[in-house]
């Protein structure tokens, strides 16, 4: 079945075009120039244009202080405190993010260097958006800088463009970054066919023999052919002396990088462990060339085809300087046609995402109604105490099936987003945030309550840290860097529709599992350390009700809360009598 006509503005051709016409590949590549003229270690260039900084790794420099380290791949977890945990960490059962050490190392070299980081500091505070650049071995520190500010949620956009840089880590370590949603922010430049992107491993095209002929879905191909230990992440933009191609998707970014080596133009040295840069010099001849070309008359084809699709992708392939003439001239235009047609789905994804969401809505319709009914009860127990002490009817069982479903929902919408099967930034849309928000502050107090229902907590522990489902911790993260307009920051005047901290009730049971844990404790010191986290909780809990962050069924006669404040206060008359007389740390029923 023949792939569905798409946009060309998706990728290839047309996007080069549109990066080629800015500013950025002439003022990137002008400030690498500068960096590789210093060539000595430790230099980095610095500029400002407008309201954007520039900053540049030499890749002179870089060679030299790279040759003595290893050529292995490290857990990058080794450098803790640099990259956040929720981008190297994958899980026990999953590969470990790895990139190569030295380049790591090189990076760490800068990142610790006092005069680096107070300029990073200036420009954050001076521009409105900073981008990273560097040739070669220059091009992967940066990248690892890009990473270092996003880990850490800078304000400030981080853009990364590269030229020639070698590939960096391994799979999973393009996976995290694709995760993350970051592979937006990368940019890799290659002079094609004049460079191959393999660091300190010796060339053989025996490395890309097994290529598959399609490429429809990255979980279906990905093992199929691989380049080392090493995987592209974010965009690469293919600059010969006729044009510029764009690819996003890595599995063609791959399989391009082995067309090209097959291309006649393609050279290389068999006497080195390294592919050599035929001519370093090209990056400034093609960017100068592409960029003069795409901002004078454009560039046409002679002929056109009469699809649209089949002519986008012959401009491309023209771009890309892979003649009708050479032998992988086909398989080259299979290659962007299947790029393309995952694109198109990645758009079919977003539009069925779109109708899963209204047709789940129902579920989330019904739970509203459920709560309204429970902080109306007779039983005066609230949302959460009702459904944790649910009987067995109809009622209860479809309130918690409509909770399994939306889970499910929101399952599968991660995953597809962790895949890349939804287009990039999708999930910023306002319609997904809010969303996933609402369902996160309705559906948490049900999980919580059926993990306590079942007493989980006996077993694996609390639900904050042991039992929390993954995918609430993604909307956290979600909901933090959301825009956040001037009408969240009012006061109200009646109790929130939904208690505004998702894990109130687990922070509540917690709470009174310590009042339990009390009694029966003998050790002063431990006993204090409980009563502190009480009593932190208590001031926390009264701050959420005097600001009225947290919905009626807190405050419910018969709720778990109220449970939980005659439990403390019977709690702290109890040790107000027991405690000795000249015993500092509690007085007034009060830990000081």
């Amino acid at each position: 079945m023949a792939a569905p006509e798409t946009s060309q503005f998706e990728s290839t051709e047309t996007l080069a075009t549109f990066v080629a016409a800015t500013p950025l590949l002439e003022e990137s590549w002008r400030l690498c120039s500068r960096a590789n003229a210093a060539a000595h270690h430790g230099s980095f260039a610095v500029n400002i244009v407008g309201q954007v900084a520039y900053v540049a790794f030499s890749a002179v420099q870089v060679v030299a202080a790279a040759a003595e380290e290893e050529e292995n791949l490290v857990e990058l977890e080794n450098s803790k405190g640099v990259f956040s945990s929720s981008f190297v960490e994958r899980g026990l059962s999953k590969p470990k993010v790895m990139v190569h050490a030295g380049i790591l190392q090189l990076f760490l070299s800068f990142y610790h260097n006092h005069n680096f980081q107070q300029q990073i500091l200036e420009i954050s505070n001076k521009s409105k958006s900073i981008i990273f650049t560097g040739h070669s071995l220059g091009g992967a520190v940066a990248s690892l800088s890009t990473l270092w500010l996003l880990s850490h949620n800078i304000q400030n956009p981080v853009l990364c463009i590269t030229y020639g840089s070698p590939l960096l880590g391994n799979e999973p370590f393009s996976q995290s970054i694709l995760q993350q949603r970051w592979s937006g922010n990368f940019c890799h430049v290659v002079a094609a066919p004049h460079h191959i992107l393999i660091p300190k491993i010796p060339f053989s095209l025996s490395l890309f023999d097994k290529v598959s002929d399609i490429i429809i879905d990255d979980q279906e191909t990905k093992n199929i052919y691989m380049i080392g230990p090493y995987w592209p992440f974010g965009s690469y933009m293919f600059i010969t002396e006729n044009g510029a191609i764009c690819l996003d998707n890595a599995t063609a970014i791959v399989e391009f990088l082995h067309l090209t080596m097959t291309c006649e133009g393609f050279n290389r040295n068999p006497n080195n462990s390294c592919v050599v840069v035929e001519d370093d010099l090209k990056y400034e001849d093609y960017v100068g060339k592409i960029c003069r070309r795409y901002l004078g008359k454009g560039k046409c084809m002679d002929s056109f085809s009469e699809s649209s699709s089949e002519a986008g992708i012959a401009l491309a392939l023209a771009s890309s300087g892979i003649s009708p003439q050479e032998t992988v001239y086909e398989t080259a235009k299979k290659c962007l046609a299947n790029a393309r047609q995952l694109g198109w789905r990645r758009n079919l994804n977003n539009a069925k995402m779109a109708v899963s969401l209204a047709k789940i809505n129902p579920c989330r319709a019904q739970l509203e109604w459920y709560k309204s009914y429970c902080d109306d009860s007779d039983n005066e127990l609230g949302y959460y105490d009702s459904f944790k002490q649910r009987g067995a009817s109809r009622r209860d069982a479809k309130v918690n099936m409509n909770r399994i479903r939306l889970g499910c929902f929101w399952d599968d919408f991660i995953d597809k987003l962790e895949n890349n099967h939804l287009t990039h930034d999708f999930h910023k849309l306002p319609k997904y945030v809010n969303a996933s928000q609402f369902y996160k502050l309705l559906v948490e107090p049900l999980e919580i309550a059926e993990y306590y229902r079942k007493n989980m907590h006996r077993e694996k522990g609390h639900y904050i840290e042991h039992g929390r489902e993954k995918r609430f911790k993604i909307f956290d993260k979600w909901w933090r860097e959301r825009k956040v307009g001037d009408e969240e920051g009012k006061p109200r005047s009646k109790y929130a529709s939904l208690t505004q901290d998702s894990c109130f009730w687990a922070r509540v049971e917690e709470a009174r599992d310590g009042i339990y844990r009390v009694l029966g404790e003998t050790d002063m010191g431990r006993r204090l350390v409980l009563l502190g986290k009480i009593e932190t909780f208590e001031a926390y809990a009264n701050g959420m009700i005097e600001r009225k962050e947290v919905s009626v069924d807190v405050v419910a006669k018969n709720s778990s809360y109220n449970l939980f404040v005659e439990e403390w206060r019977g709690l702290k008359l109890q040790m107000k009598m027991i405690m000795p007389p000249h015993f500092p740390g509690f007085q007034d029923g009060m830990v000081q």
